[in-house]
């Protein structure tokens, strides 16, 4: 099915991996999405609550990462756009809005 889509997803999904990878790298999220902090960083209540934020939001976005990596896997092996519950295919509308969805819509409000 990848050859029928537009190959603009194929480009969106590349700057949306290089976005992220930009991202973590400002954060100093290391190899294994783990975040680097240097020995100094302080231990304090508060600090410790932002470092948990931090921690956070840099786990959404390696899961994100993963996400879009696995879209262009898809894309490379001509699977891109087709549902992994149902073997649909999504339509292209639905990966203009979620480049990286991996169901058809039928398949992801059944799972909520």
């Amino acid at each position: 099915m990848a050859e029928t889509l537009n190959p603009a997803l194929r480009d969106r999904l590349q700057e949306e991996r290089d976005r992220l990878h930009d991202q973590l790298r400002q954060m100093g999220v290391g190899p294994g999405g783990r975040l680097d902090f240097d020995d100094g960083f302080a231990d304090s209540g508060q600090v410790t609550a932002e470092r948990g934020e931090v921690e956070a939001l840099a786990n959404s976005l390696v899961e994100t990462l993963s996400e879009v990596e696995h879209a262009l896997e898809k894309f490379d092996a001509g699977t891109y756009g087709v549902c992994e519950n149902c073997g649909a295919e999504i339509p292209e509308a639905r990966l203009e809005a979620k480049p990286a969805a991996r169901l058809c819509i039928n398949c992801a409000s059944a799972r909520r």
